[in-house]
């Protein structure tokens, strides 16, 4: 806070003593003036007695000879002092036997002095003669005029006056000067030390000692506020610390120091406010142990204590997966997943958890095992409120107990089934690769000039023992996601290779070979080794393999894709973008990456006839191709007249259905062999 400076204690002060000093200074100049003006009254009359003094003999002899003429002479020798007006000698009951009078002297200040000394004074002395019989003859008599005194008296008043305030002020200042150095200017640092404290740490930052003052007031005053700064700290931290455990009981459970059900309300109801801005799935899991009372009964309920501490310890592992965790109450616990995408996710955490279960809680040298079960909910599908969650998750969990313990149960059963097959066929992909139940099966790629096969695209599939074929866009993201991809990746790699490597030996030496690349490949660090590899291993010819990614595998880490795929090109295999236009499709970046082809996606191309809007991109993005020097090519081309209208727009690639359904490598062969056949007979016609 700073100090405004109407309210400074040293303007205040300065001016009460400069205020003070000048009542003084008046005071006591008008005292001396007082005095200056009974000192000049008082010359005054010593002048005239001075004055009487010296002409009495000759007066006394003037009036005892009666001598007129030596009275004037008298008289005259009185008026060479200019402030003598009148003057007389002779006896008072006789005439005069000499006087003299002159006007007043004229003088701007009498105004002020006659009122003060009078406009004159008359002075008289008896002229007596010597001898024996002293005999009286007559007075001399002068009248002074007080004017040249008064003129005097004023030029000394207004220096008594002018001199005595301006002391007075100067004592005043130095005054103030050495209280605003030995109290004002401490006091202004103290205030400043005192701005810099910390409300919420006083004691931190303790007021210093000011050097001389050690032992005078302000020093005690300093220790003093010190302590008084360190007591109300001590004070705060017990005071907050009571605020603190008194909240802790209010919104966390006592045993476990998890929030409570009611702090849980507050940070699901943060969580789902989030979720709905953005648009987001929360799932909400109840987890209730199994036969916990039995495991009280068997053992104490301090063991039991105990055991819910270890078991939270465990939950709070999962704290990077999780919005929030919490103690329901008992042995109920929830968890709740933020910002979760797909149902699946959840079913992973439910399964972690329960998997973390396994193993036993070692408590006093004893093993105790838990089991638990899980009910999930999920925003918005289940419910658009915490409480209608909460409540939701607690009766799945329950009805879940009911039908089979140990196991997690959704709230929608088509959920919860569909979670058990994902987790089913997440658990059967880790051994397909192994058990032979992957193949490949490849696709022609024709070139619109010539109508020639030019390349292949490798598309991987996964037969199933009991579910039989298993679409790649659902077991694709479970590989991504258990980290299965890497190895099977591999092995399409090196089966590509190997199958390239026997067509060109058949003849087939323009045939290229397309790969598509995952988004976890695309971010592996050995993938360029691997590629380059299996390039010299089954001595394939640059351009001849062509590894496809996404547009959003790219921008998950653009700089990192850009380094592999500057790799995989000096490897001497061509990239190219799959499924264009279904992305980002940002000219800022095709500039920027390593491209060497685009593939338009199938959804734009089976449309593109009936919808403007689909012909419209198809046109933008084969422009945006050529213009960028890259082959576009178009998937999904499954009639003439589509391929007519590509064609027209200027692609140089299709492939769909039009030419050949996706076969096996032998098949293919025999399809590679048949072509070959038409094309030379075409030629030969």
């Amino acid at each position: 806070m700073k100090l405004e400076l109407k309210h400074s204690l040293s303007l205040k002060l300065l001016r009460v003593v400069l205020l003070s000093a000048l009542v003084v200074g008046v005071l006591l100049s008008c005292a001396q003036i007082m005095f200056d003006v009974y000192k000049t009254r008082q010359a005054i009359a010593d002048d005239a007695h001075r004055i009487l003094d010296m002409f009495r003999d000759p007066s006394t002899q003037a009036v005892y000879s009666l001598d007129r003429e030596m009275g004037m002479q008298v008289i005259e020798g009185l008026f060479q002092n200019e402030s003598v007006r009148v003057a007389s000698i002779g006896h008072p009951n006789e005439p005069m036997l000499a006087e003299k009078s002159r006007e007043p002297m004229v003088r701007a200040t009498r105004w002020l002095t006659d009122p003060i000394l009078g406009d004159e004074a008359t002075f008289t002395t008896q002229l007596v003669g010597r001898g024996p019989y002293s005999e009286y003859y007559g007075d001399l008599a002068i009248t002074l005029d007080t004017a040249r005194y008064g003129q005097d008296f004023i030029t000394s008043s207004v220096i008594i006056f002018v001199s005595g305030v301006l002391r007075a002020l100067a004592m005043g200042l130095v005054l103030y000067l050495v209280y605003h150095w030995l109290l004002t200017k401490p006091l202004s640092k103290i205030i400043e030390h005192l701005t810099n404290i910390n409300p919420d740490r006083p004691s931190e930052h303790k007021l210093p000692m000011l050097r001389g003052n050690e032992k005078n007031e302000l020093g005690l005053w300093i220790n003093t506020a010190n302590q008084l700064l360190a007591s109300i700290e001590r004070n705060t931290h017990l005071r907050r610390e009571a605020e603190d455990s008194l909240l802790r009981m209010a919104q966390y459970d006592f045993l476990t120091g998890l929030p409570n059900r009611q702090q849980l309300q507050t940070q699901l109801d943060q969580i789902l406010g989030d979720a709905g801005r953005l648009q987001r799935r929360v799932a909400v899991l109840c987890v209730g142990l199994d036969d916990f009372k039995g495991i009280n009964e068997q053992f104490s309920y301090q063991t039991g204590d105990q055991l819910l501490l270890a078991l939270s310890d465990r939950l709070r592992s999962h704290s990077g997966r999780l919005g929030a965790l919490a103690r329901l109450g008992g042995d109920q616990f929830a968890l709740v997943q933020a910002d979760i995408e797909q149902p699946y996710e959840a079913a992973e955490l439910a399964q972690s958890v329960l998997d973390d279960l396994e193993a036993p809680f070692l408590l006093d040298q004893q093993e105790v095992m838990l089991r638990a079960t899980i009910g999930i909910t999920l925003f918005p599908e289940d419910g658009d409120s915490t409480e209608k969650l909460l409540q939701k998750a607690e009766q799945t969990m329950t009805l879940a107990k009911s039908r089979s313990r140990n196991r997690y149960q959704f709230y929608i059963a088509s959920v919860d089934s569909e979670m058990r097959r994902r987790r089913e066929l997440e658990k059967d992909l880790r051994e397909a690769l192994t058990q032979g139940q992957l193949h490949l099966v490849y696709q022609p790629q024709v070139d619109y000039r010539d109508h020639r096969i030019v390349g292949v695209e490798a598309l991987l599939r996964w037969q199933h023992p009991q579910h039989g074929l298993v679409p790649p866009d659902t077991f694709i993201p479970l590989a991504e996601q258990n980290g299965s991809i890497i190895p099977i990746g591999e092995w399409i790699l090196d089966q590509t290779c190997r199958q390239l490597r026997e067509w060109h030996d058949q003849g087939f030496t323009d045939l290229r070979m397309a790969i598509n690349l995952s988004t976890v490949q695309l971010h592996h660090a050995e993938l360029p080794r691997v590629v380059n590899n299996l390039m010299q291993v089954y001595r394939l010819p640059p351009r001849s393999l062509e590894l496809e990614v996404t547009e959003t595998g790219l921008m998950e880490d653009i700089t990192t894709a850009a380094q592999h795929l500057l790799s995989l090109r000096r490897s001497g295999a061509l990239i190219a973008i799959d499924d264009f236009g279904t992305g980002y499709s940002s000219l800022s970046y095709l500039k920027s990456l390593p491209l060497d082809k685009i593939k338009i996606d199938k959804s734009f191309v089976q449309d593109l006839l009936d919808d403007e809007d689909d012909a419209t991109i198809v046109r933008a993005i084969i422009q945006l191709g050529k213009s960028l020097g890259m082959q576009v090519i178009a998937e999904g081309v499954e009639t003439l007249e589509q391929e007519a209208y590509i064609i027209a727009q200027g692609c140089h690639e299709g492939q769909g259905y039009l030419y050949s359904k996706p076969l096996p490598a032998r098949e293919l062969t025999l399809f590679l062999k048949q072509s070959r056949r038409i094309s030379n007979a075409s030629t030969t016609l």
